[in-house]
């Protein structure tokens, strides 16, 4: 049994005539009552007795007129909450940054999406780049602000924000603070500070440790907060990145450049999604916050 059949029944009850409900139902009249005959053959009951011009309902007709009335009413609500839903979805934008991530510009890209898309609701989460990562691969983001750390994947927009320098935030009583830049090998002498999970403490000092070459030993603090607090007290450092304009560094704390061969170490910051999930509100979220990273004082 078709719906289709259901609504063709309805609307020649509805109707009172074969002619007006074909005409209702955009097909002919033949079609509409050969329709209505596969569905009384289906059933295997007359729903509709005819005489000469006229019909009336038999006993099954009324009840299954009664109840098909329900159902698609049931069915039309079913549809209109569904694409409801649908537009909702469409209509959120789902950011997700790094935890030890502290640019401005992200702050005021959000300010600025919202206040020209008013309609788009906007949620936030930060995290690793591993737990971003996972974010991003199993639809719990629709966007992410990451460092790189692997080859670009054909499976996502790969949109490059900036590559920025790489900071190291010191205590101003320690000795390496009166310098103007700091190498790796002098920092190897201090605990390096990483914001990390639990979870992630092993695969973030796996790659501070193997693929950027920061030694020494390693503190972990849960976000960027505790783990500038822990600056502070002369614990060890902080190493950051400048996407876009840091805040201030603060009274007791000193923000240096760290060199690695003579150069400033240097890291590549993206906004990256699926292809399959790109659209209109993920693609000028992006470009927003490029153009705000770009206009940022040097």
């Amino acid at each position: 049994m078709l719906l289709r059949q259901m609504k063709y029944f309805t609307a020649v009850v509805d109707c009172s005539s074969f002619t007006e409900a074909a005409e209702r139902c955009y097909i002919s009249q033949s079609a509409i009552s050969q329709q209505i005959q596969a569905l009384e053959k289906e059933l295997g009951v007359e729903l509709i007795h005819r005489s000469n011009r006229k019909f009336t309902l038999t006993a099954a007709g009324e009840y299954f007129y009664a109840h098909s009335k329900s159902i698609l009413s049931q069915v039309e609500e079913l549809t209109r909450e569904t694409k409801q839903l649908g537009t909702d979805q469409e209509r959120r934008l789902r950011i997700g940054y790094l935890r030890c991530y502290s640019g401005l510009e992200l702050h005021e890209a959000i300010a600025e999406f919202s206040r020209i898309y008013p309609e788009a609701a906007i949620s936030i989460v930060n995290g690793t780049h591993e737990e971003l990562y996972d974010l991003l691969r199993f639809g719990g983001v629709d966007l992410v602000l990451n460092d790189q750390r692997r080859a670009f994947s054909d499976l996502y927009v790969n949109f490059e924000l900036m590559r920025c320098g790489c900071y190291a935030e010191l205590s101003l009583h320690n000795p390496l603070s009166k310098q103007e830049t700091v190498s790796l090998e002098d920092l190897k002498r201090i605990p390096c500070i990483l914001i990390a999970s639990r979870e992630q403490q092993n695969a973030e000092q796996e790659y501070y440790q193997n693929t950027l070459g920061f030694g020494g030993s390693y503190l972990f603090a849960d976000n960027l907060e505790e783990g500038r607090l822990l600056v502070v007290s002369n614990r060890g450092f902080l190493p950051i990145e400048s996407v876009g304009t840091l805040p201030p560094a603060g009274s007791a704390v000193c923000r240096l450049p760290i060199f690695q061969s003579g150069q400033q170490l240097t890291r590549n910051y993206c906004a990256f999604w699926r292809k399959e999930r790109s659209g209109y509100y993920v693609e000028e979220f992006a470009e927003l916050l490029r153009k705000l990273l770009h206009q940022a004082p040097r």
